[in-house]
């Protein structure tokens, strides 16, 4: 998985695409609030935020929704910030 990961940020770097990460930490505290939420804790938020019928299942569903979230917040949170700094 490090592997193709690494290929993934690399084809994209190569192409002039930006890459974003973000720890699990990170994930967790802007989604849940708090950085050592459990996956159930996540899944609830991302259900409650995307205000989703059925909560998204595997686990893995609902992290790669929650890292989808946390960088929408990121990147509001950016632009915010640039839009400040303009002033």
């Amino acid at each position: 998985l490090g592997q193709t990961r690494g290929i993934a940020i690399l084809s994209a770097v190569n192409e002039g695409k930006p890459v974003a990460e973000y720890s699990p930490l990170e994930v967790k505290q802007s989604v849940v609030g708090y950085g050592r939420a459990e996956k159930q804790q996540v899944q609830e938020m991302v259900t409650a935020i995307l205000k989703l019928k059925e909560k998204p299942e595997p686990f893995d569903a609902s992290d790669a929704l929650a890292v989808a979230i946390c960088h929408i917040h990121s990147t509001i949170a950016n632009s915010k910030f640039r839009t400040e700094n303009k002033r």
